[in-house]
């Protein structure tokens, strides 16, 4: 398994971010908000996995670029950047040893944050 940084979803989170789509919610509230299964297969279906791609910071270069399983770290709803999910991947990322998506996602709560 390797997971690599999605440079194309981080450029897509800062967008969002400077665009002011943000939800800033509290650390524990992303089990509550991310997208059910149901809303990530109908995303998929209406946008392909090339748009589904663009909100998850990790890639798992290993999988098919046509299933879910090849995309990691997600950072909102599909619509908005969620600042619990920030929180949430930053964690997850270090204690996976995946250095360069924790530092990503550092910065980009240092940029939530800021705005």
């Amino acid at each position: 398994m390797t997971i690599k940084l999605n440079r194309k979803a981080l450029t897509h989170a800062r967008k969002l971010v400077e665009e002011g789509k943000v939800v800033r919610d509290d650390r524990d509230d992303w089990s509550e908000h991310a997208p059910s299964t149901d809303a990530q297969n109908a995303f998929i279906d209406e946008h392909g996995y090339g748009d589904y791609s663009e909100w998850h910071l990790g890639i798992d270069t290993d999988k098919s670029e046509d299933t879910k399983g090849r995309y990691s770290f997600p950072f909102g709803d599909f619509k908005k950047v969620h600042r619990c999910a920030v929180i949430s991947l930053e964690s997850r990322a270090a204690q996976n040893d995946h250095d360069e998506i924790a530092k990503a996602t550092k910065n980009l709560l240092e940029l939530i944050d800021k705005k």
